[in-house]
């Protein structure tokens, strides 16, 4: 056992360690189900933060030959699956961290590094087949499966660090395309190849050069979702057992979906919230804003108020499929959105082909990449709502009505269309900071039709629910009489407490005063 080779399986026994451990061993049945097979090139990338080193060290603790893992993984999912046994600790393993690799290259050529290091540890284990100093890893493990007839498990974490880190290195990254190409491709002693990154597999030219590998990302995950991250019956039994509210904890790390599990949380902030008992925001534990920023900011036609709808809580249609899987060649802001989606700023539901702002925790990040600069109009919004919130529950309706003709007009400056849709919009964020304490729904089923934006309070806020419906060019009475008439307050018979009705118009002929407001409390 050594680094590369066959690795210990103590990685994967200090996760089994921990406080929280989830039971993610499901996923080697699916990776056995592709051993020597068409389909042996696996390529699933996700955020940081999802996981996937531990998979991968999971993996390793499973295959790799010297390894006796038995015991390791007993009590999990995987012990009860009919091939358990065929697979456990039956292959030479080899794990490539490129990161690692990366890192400690320090500009050098890094697939020569790479290869120097990993052919060096082979020698020690192949002696007799590896007598020539300046043989290639490809070249090493084609002669010894040649002499052995041993196959091997490929498990490559953070792929992409090169695509990521030289961005502008188009010749570098080419370079290191091709030497994985030759390392996996139409290779004998190739037996399954898993890779993790964050983003899929890089395009150049008219093809990819690793072509053979079925990718799985967050625009479609397809038999990997229920590993992507927790599930809603994982994270319902955590906050079960460490006493956490279910529902607030929905609110910050909820809102992954894919097409079968459509509540996919992200872990690691689960796990931490758990552990500190605490639901905060801790993605920038491990990623700073300031990359998020970069995006945000770029000079793309209609990204700027794609990003404000979706603060406000709209879903945007988007277009996936022109990504070229890297963080430099964006052609349309579509290619800028998909980005943020593979690094997890964005959620993406891929039966609507619609990306959105997933949870209060990535909230938290728009927020700060805005805070420092170049979004003075949707932050003097933000910073306003306080007042408006508490004006709305006081029943204050001129104070409400000047606070929206002020949102309206910074939010109209960026969509640059004025509507009922820019007016929802302009309501939903001019009431951003009532998200604290309850949870927004655009277009509510309720009654017979759909209300505008429902404030639906979490549990132990003691807050009234709102129901908010729009008019524009009619009055704020017609809007509140609506609410009546379609019965849209019985959508919510299973809240008990306060709602507050509000009618809100927008007149765009009216220059002294365009929004007025009706608000009317009903008892609970």
């Amino acid at each position: 056992m050594g680094i590369y080779l066959n690795p210990q399986n103590k990685g994967f026994q200090q996760a089994v360690n921990s406080e929280i451990y989830v039971d993610k061993t499901g996923l080697i049945r699916l990776t056995n189900k592709y051993i020597n097979t068409e389909q042996k090139f696996i390529c699933v990338s996700r955020p940081r933060r999802f996981g996937k080193s531990m998979a991968l060290r999971m993996l390793a603790a499973y295959y790799s030959r010297g390894c006796d893992s038995k015991d390791l993984f007993r009590n999990f999912r995987i012990a009860d699956d009919e091939n358990f046994q065929a697979h456990l600790n039956q292959y030479d393993v080899i794990c490539l961290n490129m990161q690692q690799f990366q890192i400690e290259s320090e500009g050098r050529d890094i697939t020569k590094y790479l290869s120097r290091d990993v052919v060096d540890e082979l020698r020690e284990e192949y002696p007799s087949f590896l007598k020539d100093p300046d043989i290639g890893l490809a070249a090493a493990l084609r002669r010894i499966y040649a002499k052995t007839d041993k196959q091997f498990i490929f498990l490559i974490d953070e792929w992409d660090c090169i695509i990521r880190e030289r961005q502008v290195a188009e010749p570098v990254q080419k370079q290191y395309l091709d030497f994985l190409r030759n390392l996996l491709k139409d290779q004998p002693y190739v037996s399954l190849a898993y890779m993790t990154g964050i983003l899929p597999v890089k395009k150049y030219g008219e093809h990819s050069a690793l072509n053979m590998f079925l990718e799985y990302s967050m625009t479609d995950q397809d038999i990997f979702e229920e590993y992507t991250g927790f599930t809603e019956e994982e994270v319902r039994g955590l906050c079960e057992r460490f006493d956490m509210d279910f529902t607030q904890t929905s609110c910050w790390y909820d809102g992954y979906i894919f097409t079968r599990f459509r509540h996919i949380y992200n872990p690691k902030s689960v796990v931490e919230a758990m552990l500190r008992r605490r639901l905060s925001s801790y993605w920038t534990s491990t990623e700073t804003y300031d990359a998020l920023k970069i995006y945000m900011d770029m000079d793309f036609d209609g990204l700027r108020a794609d990003i404000v709808r979706m603060l406000g809580g709209e879903h945007i249609k988007i277009n996936t499929l022109s990504f070229k899987n890297d963080m430099q060649n964006f052609r349309v802001k579509d290619d800028v959105l998909t980005l943020l989606i593979h690094l997890g700023y964005l959620g993406y539901d891929p039966e609507a082909e619609e990306a959105f702002i997933p949870n209060r925790e990535i909230l938290r990040e728009f927020e700060n990449a805005m805070s420092v600069g170049g979004w003075p109009e949707i932050m003097r919004i933000l910073k306003a709502s306080e007042n408006l919130l508490a004006d709305t529950l006081n029943g204050i309706e001129q104070n409400v009505a000047d606070a929206l003709d002020r949102a309206h007009t910074e939010v109209a400056s960026i969509l640059t269309y004025n509507d009922e849709n820019c007016l929802g919009c302009a309501i939903a964020l001019a009431y951003y900071s009532a998200r604290k304490d309850y949870r927004l729904i655009r277009e509510f089923p309720s009654g017979k039709g759909f209300a505008d934006i429902v404030f639906l309070p979490l549990p132990h806020t003691g807050k009234p629910a709102l129901v908010v419906e729009l008019k524009y060019g009619k009055t704020a009475g017609t809007a509140l009489q609506q609410i009546r008439n379609r019965h849209y307050t019985q959508a919510l018979e299973g809240y008990v407490g306060e709602m507050i009705l509000v009618g809100i118009n927008y007149d765009k002929d009216n220059k002294d005063k365009p929004h007025t407001c009706r608000i009317e409390r009903i008892r609970g």
